[in-house]
């Protein structure tokens, strides 16, 4: 399946999937009056254009697509009598414009009254549509957004659904793989920092400032920059100047590629190289001249997992690329338990919220997928470019995570 968009971000709507004939079902649940009904409808917006569209096209577009294709190919999705329904895709393009996604949310819910809404990309976009969410009670599983909040908005918003985890837990994992250097002798006592000025870097920068002072180190250079930076040469050199060992940039994908080829033309290559997304996209390795080895960024796969193995292996078959080495497989363990959730329940909103709270699901992640207070976390929260993969990293190695090799190796 391809969602197609026309200009000025008008969605074109189409059955995704052969031709079927109307199918009747009996719509007993809950004591509803049983109704004709031939289609489940799930609409999203997305990023197709502007800056976030790369993002969205690695994490999130895929695995709708791959997610429908498949539903739609084995018959559709199954209902708790048994019948099964097709799915229609009605999607948007939002334009990587906060206030374009909450209209398109909107029209998702007023207009269209999809039966089923996916989130859009990225922490602020998701934060931006919580509110809309709620308010007209669809489940929200918000499979791109790191925030340390989750708990509070929980509370604020019971239907929503965290599945990345928070900043405090990312930067907690890689200030232990710090300490652990620092204390090798590897690595000294400083630490050059930069962050994106939007959601997702400010809020790992404002947990990384305490985590990393907390464990002695010495923030010696912390610079912010606006979302529309593309040269990096003055913000690099500082970080040169500031004599630390170890380089960490809260970034999005342009951001992380540029400051990759800019890094190797400037020569600027520190014993510990963080970066933000994109460093585990699959093409990173392409942006990066084959010069990764090393490289550490957030995520990171257990190369030894055979769930996500042969998901990777589906992922590149179907869309015809390979998966990202963070939050793809999130976003499919979180569409996997909605199916799973569906054919419990049904369609009631309110009922599939219930279940996703409180139920035990078979994802790639493992076969007891649960949330915690509407969170997932079993989640891996460092990893690092070694001999070509993007693997789960500790510092000593274990619970599906590979032991970190650091000082980072030279460019290329």
């Amino acid at each position: 399946m391809k969602n197609l968009f026309s200009e000025g971000g008008r969605m074109t709507r189409r059955l995704t999937t052969c031709a079927i004939a109307a199918l009747s079902i009996t719509a007993a649940t809950h004591g509803v009056a049983a109704q004709e009904r031939d289609k489940v409808t799930v609409g999203y917006a997305i990023s197709k254009s502007g800056p976030n569209a790369g993002g969205a096209d690695m994490t999130v577009t895929p695995n709708y697509e791959l997610w429908v294709k498949e539903v739609n190919a084995a018959g559709g999705l199954k209902m708790p009598d048994g019948s099964q329904l097709p799915i229609e895709v009605i999607a948007y393009d939002d334009r990587s414009s906060a206030e374009e996604v909450v209209r398109a949310v909107e029209r998702l819910a007023s207009q269209d009254k999809v039966d089923i809404i996916l989130p859009p990309w990225g922490t602020g976009f998701n934060l931006a549509v919580a509110p809309l969410m709620a308010k007209f009670g669809y489940p929200h599983l918000a499979g791109a957004a790191v925030t340390d909040k989750a708990s509070d908005f929980v509370k604020r918003w019971d239907t929503s659904f965290w599945f990345m985890g928070g900043s405090e837990d990312y930067v907690s994992a890689f200030t232990e793989i710090l300490v652990a250097e620092r204390e090798a002798g590897r690595i000294n006592d400083k630490i050059a920092m930069i962050s994106v000025a939007d959601g997702f870097g400010i809020d790992l920068v404002k947990a990384a400032r305490p985590s990393f002072e907390a464990a002695g180190f010495d923030v010696a250079y912390d610079k912010s920059f606006p979302p529309e930076t593309s040269d990096f040469a003055t913000i690099l050199n500082e970080a040169g100047n500031a004599e630390a060992d170890t380089f960490v940039a809260f970034t999005y994908p342009p951001h992380t590629f540029a400051l990759t080829k800019q890094a190797k033309i400037a020569s600027y290559s520190p014993p510990v190289f963080y970066l933000g997304v994109g460093a585990a996209f699959p093409v990173y390795p392409k942006i990066a001249d084959g010069s990764v080895e090393g490289i550490m960024s957030l995520g990171g796969v257990d190369p030894n997992n055979e769930l996500n193995n042969a998901y990777r292996a589906k992922h590149e078959e179907l869309v015809g690329r390979g998966a990202d080495y963070w939050g793809s497989v999130l976003i499919y363990a979180s569409l996997q338990m909605l199916e799973q959730t569906i054919e419990r329940v049904g369609l009631d909103k309110a009922e599939i919220a219930k279940e996703l709270s409180s139920g035990t699901f078979s994802t790639v992640l493992g076969s007891e997928t649960q949330l915690e207070d509407n969170q997932l976390r079993a989640i891996n929260w460092v990893g690092q470019w070694q001999d070509g993969k993007f693997v789960a990293v500790s510092s000593e190695g274990s619970d599906g995570t590979i032991q970190v090799k650091l000082p980072k190796p030279d460019w290329e």
